[in-house]
């Protein structure tokens, strides 16, 4: 996870623009395993667990660290699923403060889940 776990999430300010290309490429190769950049617009990851308790206990720990951050994930909670999509609303892409909100939850994933 690499310097984005020390890191705090910022609220865009006027005249913000999405990350694009290659300058996507940098903070991507500092997260884990798993994490896909779709259309140069969002990060997505799937996490698996052996139930539903599992899974919900997960959501909370990413409501904590959202919360945290104020930078808020999409999440959609199935049987043993959790899939994270994240990208900043305002610039409507994606921006540092995605991958260090990725970051932030992977740690949180890897230190309760292994």
């Amino acid at each position: 996870m690499g310097e984005l776990i020390n890191k705090k999430c910022t609220p865009c300010v006027i005249g913000s623009v999405a990350l694009k290309g290659e300058a996507l490429q940098p903070l991507y190769m500092q997260l884990g395993e798993g994490w896909e950049i779709k259309n140069e617009h969002h990060l997505e990851k799937s996490f698996s667990f052996k139930n539903f308790k599992e899974a919900l206990e997960f959501v909370n720990l990413v409501g904590h660290v959202a919360e945290e951050e104020g930078h808020h994930p999409d999440i959609a909670l199935t049987w043993g699923n959790v899939e994270l999509k994240i990208w900043t609303h305002k610039v409507d892409g994606l921006t540092e403060s995605d991958f260090i909100l990725a970051a932030k939850v992977e740690a949180e994933f890897i230190s309760h889940y292994g």
